[in-house]
Order: C-alpha cells, then sequence, then structure tokens
C-alpha cells in the first residue's frame, strides 16, 4: 500500500510539472503595443443595482483616451436608483446610450437576455465588455483591447483583476485564485487552446456574437456569459490575449467569505458544460494538485522515504513560484507569490467544498 502511495505521489507530481512547464507559454509572451487604432468601438457594461458603482468607475471609461466610441450601459431591472444615474450620464455625455430592462417571466434575472438588448443596441461592430463595478488600469485600455481586432481577430482576452487590499487576506487569496485563473486561460489561449474569458474584460466582434446565435446554446444558464460563449466561439485562428498593464481592469472584490463563496459557486456552475477536452484538462489540473497535497501528507506522517518526497515537493513547488512570480509580474500582482502555498492548499479545499454544494445545488441568479 505505501509503494501504491509513493507511486501516485510521483505521478500526480509529475502531472502538475507538465501543467506548470505548459503555463511558461504565456510567461515568455510579448505584449503588443497598441498602434493607432480608430476601429469604433462600443464599450458595454450590465448594471444590476450598481448606482454607487456607476458614479465612482464609469467616469474612467469615459475618459479614455481613444477617438471612437460609445458606452452602452444596461439597466438590468435595478431596484436602486441606477437608472436615474445613468440618465446623468446620458445628459452630460452624448456617448453614453442606455438600454433599460425590464423582468419578464421568460427571462427572470438573465444577464444574458440584458446583454443581448445592449449589443443589440450597438452602433459599433466591435464589442468591449466590462461590469458596472470595474475600472480600467489607464486611459489606454480601449486602444490595447482593439490590437486583438487590429491583428483580425474576433475574440480577445483581457486581464480583470481586483483591487488590492494590504491588510486583507481574503482579498490575497481572491486576487491569487483571479491571478491563477488567468495564467490558465492565457497560457491554454497561447497554446492553441482558448477555452474562457472573463466579463470584466472581454472583447469580441457583433459578427462573432451573430454568427454563434449569441447566447442561444446556454441562455437556459443564468451564468456563462463570458466563458461559456468563450468555450463556444474561441479557436488558435480568432483568438488574441491581451494582458498589458494597462490593458487591465480592476473591480472591487467580495468584501467576506461568504459573499466570495456564493460568487465562485455561481462561476463553478457553468464549468460542466465546457468542451470535453476542457473539462478533462481542467479536471486533471484540479485533481492532481489535491491528491498531491493528500498524499504529501500522509507520506511526510508516515516518514515514507521522506527525503525524496521532500525533493520532490520541492521540485514542483520551485517550478510554481516560478510561474506565479513571472506571471504575477506581468500583471502586477507580486504580493501574493510569497503566499502562494498557503493559498493554494486553502484554494484547493475551497474549490472541493464548492464542487460539493453545487452538487447539491446551484446558484439560480447572476445577482
Amino acid at each position: 500500500m505505501v509503494t501504491i502511495l509513493l507511486g501516485f505521489f510521483f505521478l500526480f507530481s509529475i502531472i502538475i510539472l507538465g501543467f506548470y512547464l505548459a503555463f511558461f507559454a504565456f510567461t515568455r509572451d510579448k505584449s503588443i503595443n497598441p498602434g493607432e487604432a480608430n476601429l469604433p468601438v462600443s464599450v458595454i457594461v450590465c448594471a444590476k443595482n450598481e448606482a454607487e458603482n456607476l458614479k465612482n468607475f464609469l467616469p474612467p471609461i469615459l475618459d479614455q483616451d481613444y477617438p471612437n466610441f460609445e458606452v452602452i450601459i444596461i439597466n438590468d431591472a435595478s431596484l436602486d436608483n441606477t437608472l436615474e444615474v445613468i440618465e446623468e450620464f446620458q445628459a452630460l455625455d452624448g456617448r453614453v446610450k442606455l438600454v433599460d430592462v425590464q423582468n419578464n417571466e421568460a427571462f427572470w434575472a438573465n444577464k444574458k437576455y440584458a446583454l443581448t438588448l445592449g449589443i443589440k443596441k450597438a452602433q459599433n461592430p466591435y464589442l468591449i465588455f466590462t461590469d458596472a463595478d470595474c475600472a480600467p488600469q489607464s486611459r489606454n485600455w480601449i486602444r490595447h483591447m482593439a490590437t486583438g481586432f487590429q491583428q483580425e481577430k474576433s475574440i480577445v482576452l483581457g486581464y480583470g483583476g481586483y483591487f488590492k487590499n494590504s491588510k486583507s487576506l481574503l482579498n490575497k487569496l481572491i486576487r491569487f485564485e483571479t491571478l491563477l485563473t488567468a495564467i490558465q486561460y492565457f497560457s491554454y489561449a497561447k497554446l492553441g487552446n482558448p477555452y474562457m474569458g472573463v466579463g470584466r474584460n472581454l472583447a469580441y466582434t457583433s459578427k462573432q456574437f451573430y454568427d454563434q446565435r449569441g447566447f442561444a446554446n446556454h441562455l437556459h444558464l443564468r451564468s456563462g456569459d463570458d466563458d461559456l460563449f468563450v468555450n463556444e466561439g474561441a479557436n488558435f485562428e480568432n483568438t488574441f490575449i491581451c494582458h498589458h498593464p494597462e490593458a487591465s481592469t480592476r473591480s472591487v472584490p467580495k468584501a467576506d467569505l461568504k459573499s466570495w463563496l456564493h460568487q465562485k459557486r455561481r462561476h463553478a456552475s457553468v464549468a460542466g458544460f465546457y468542451k470535453t477536452k476542457d473539462k478533462v484538462l481542467l479536471g486533471l489540473f484540479y485533481a492532481s494538485r489535491f491528491f498531491f497535497w493528500i498524499l504529501l501528507a500522509i507520506l511526510l506522517i508516515l516518514q515514507v522515504q521522506w527525503q525524496l518526497v521532500l525533493g520532490c515537493a520541492g521540485l514542483v513547488l520551485l517550478l510554481q513560484a516560478i510561474v506565479y512570480a513571472k506571471s504575477a509580474q506581468k500583471l502586477q500582482e507580486t504580493d501574493v507569490v510569497w503566499l502562494f502555498p498557503f493559498l493554494e492548499v486553502f484554494l484547493i479545499f475551497t474549490q472541493f467544498g464548492i464542487f460539493i454544494a453545487n452538487s447539491i445545488s446551484k446558484p439560480r441568479h447572476w445577482k
């Protein structure tokens, strides 16, 4: 039995090493500097009860150093004064366009329905999506995201991080999980298999949307307007990754563990609808890390060839540290790297709890 456990430990270690070696595809990727683009862009923001966030984060969007864009703000049946805030911005800036969505029985609390109406409202063929609680991290955000369209790509994957709070351990956990997710989807896309994007910073053409029949194939699911859309339509030829620091957005992270877990449950609820190859790869990546840590603890407790076990674990952690450090430097998340072994273990077992909870019941609304 001990020999079998040791064999599985080495097997999972090799699998993890293989994944992180593949992730060097992202760490070695060079950012493309934006040209003097003048492509007509529509920035689309879906807002549900986001009055205060719109006051704070819509101005940086309107202040973009880009000559040709409009901003479509979708009021998704808000109960606060979101509509009034949008109308105030609309009165001040002619680039702001309003889509006011009312709830109905067929599409109750369905973000995809609201986004579809916003896309139909857009006058421009190049669409950039972000959330109402997101702020571009430079005045060149649109210019960088539009670079992908200049490369004749129809889908552009950007980085959507979270604002930093140096005093919060939860904040570091949230940003570490976001960093790891970005490493995965950027690396897979670079290797020719784009499988997801994040709605906090995502772009695609209206042609891509209509050719793909929008969200029709997963409209019945409450989540997945970003990752399922990309999973369905992205490929090596049509996808561009945009990870320049000036191209990122940051949004307000959840302030308590319960709210964050609910958010992650909602995101994880659609993973079962990914393409089979993506489910296999993601499942293998998670399972190998899960059993690596369990077997490491068991073998050390039993003191089974502990020098060899520690040496193997050290090699795995060293490669992970290099990938995290290089990726965090690209995405400006360097303060989470030194905590990565603790954050990784906590995240792995948290994801296991989310999997169990979603197996019992799935979240029903996007907010």
